[in-house]
């Protein structure tokens, strides 16, 4: 009340009572302001409708084949990969050639693909070093010539030439992180490369960016291959032989599972990236136990850290979980899909038995792989 009055009416009042009432006042607009801010502090505040996370728009990209018989040319015929995908085209009946030609020599590329006319092309050539990428570390220039320039070359001349092109490449180009935790949501095909610990790794990383500007290429994020028997350059085969493993959940490629649906995506004509890998993740644990319950039950196994495999490593090694969502969709539309990482596991070691007992009898021990500190000098 004494707020609300006018000039002229506090002008009647004396000066003491006038003192008096602005106290007043004072006090009630402090009393005021004490309670707004109570009221604000413990007044909970009115809930807002949070945004929901935008959800991820997946499109399956397709080039258009050419209208005439499919004719294949495979690059890598001496890689394992590219030996398996040689079998997979004979059994098929595919008409296919092999191509003699290195990589990194652009002109003699051209004048296979101009010789043999293909309308598919399947490129699993490459180097990732004897015994393991380390070599890569020691040899950085042979690395890039096969690795970056080789591969340059196929995509950039099949592109220009209207030419399918297959890439089998590797999603060994991330390491788990804040966003990506063990066991959290798995890279994309969107995300960018965050792993860069081994120079193989880092070379790839860059390759895969610049491939995204060609519209003929399919590039197929492989890791840790797996084959049905004990090929040295099977996951499985080089863990087996290991002293020692670390134990981290993983992204893996069954290739029993995986080629025959790589060749049902190139005739398809799918195209971009695709993380390549059986859905879901398995630690190295699980699947040496897997390999003891039914390969060799004999086995034993010893873990130790990642910090402590550095230290014996001329460089580090990835581990991550690719999300599968876009491989199962695309897989999906054209009419095939494949196994679950632990569904299939336990179809490869059933499927690895079985050919050894084929190849050797039920006691086929002497023929499985040997830890590296048990074998003769």
């Amino acid at each position: 009340k004494v707020a609300d009055k006018t000039t002229s009416q506090r002008g009647n009042l004396p000066t003491k009572l006038l003192r008096t009432m602005d106290k007043q006042v004072a006090y009630a607009i402090a009393g005021a302001t004490a309670a707004a801010v109570a009221y604000r502090v413990l007044t909970p505040a009115p809930k807002t409708a949070s945004k929901p996370a935008a959800k991820r728009v997946i499109k399956i990209d397709r080039m258009k084949l050419p209208k005439r018989k499919e004719v294949w040319l495979l690059f890598g015929k001496n890689g394992w990969i590219g030996g398996m995908m040689t079998q997979m085209l004979k059994e098929q009946g595919k008409e296919f050639y092999l191509a003699d030609s290195r990589t990194e020599n652009r002109e003699s590329v051209r004048a296979e693909l101009e010789k043999y006319k293909p309308t598919h092309v399947l490129n699993a050539a490459g180097v990732t070093g004897v015994p393991n990428v380390d070599w890569c570390e020691f040899n950085q220039e042979q690395a890039l010539r096969a690795n970056v320039l080789g591969t340059m070359n196929v995509s950039d001349l099949c592109s220009e030439m209207g030419i399918h092109c297959t890439l089998y490449a590797t999603g060994c180009i991330f390491e788990y992180d804040a966003e990506h935790p063990i066991g959290g949501k798995g890279f994309t095909e969107e995300d960018k490369a965050n792993f860069d610990g081994s120079f193989y790794s880092k070379t790839k990383g860059f390759l895969e960016e610049m491939l995204k500007s060609y519209k003929t290429t399919l590039v197929l994020r492989l890791r840790m291959p797996i084959s049905d028997d004990l090929a040295p350059r099977n996951f499985v085969t080089k863990i087996a032989c290991y002293d020692k493993v670390v134990d981290v959940p993983n992204s893996m490629t069954l290739l029993a599972d995986m080629l025959p649906a790589s060749l049902k995506m190139a005739e398809n004509g799918l195209i971009g990236i695709y993380n390549f890998c059986n859905p879901g993740a398995i630690s190295h644990n699980q699947v040496l136990n897997l390999y003891k319950e039914i390969v060799d039950p004999s086995f034993t196994y010893t873990n130790f850290t990642i910090e402590e495999q550095n230290k014996i490593l001329a460089a580090k090694r990835s581990n991550n979980e690719l999300d599968a969502a876009k491989l199962i969709q695309g897989l999906k539309e054209i009419g095939t899909s494949v196994p679950d990482i632990h569904t299939g596991f336990r179809s490869c070691f059933h499927r690895m038995k079985a050919n050894l007992v084929k190849a050797h009898g039920p006691d086929y021990s002497a023929y499985l792989p040997v830890k590296l500190s048990k074998r003769k000098k």
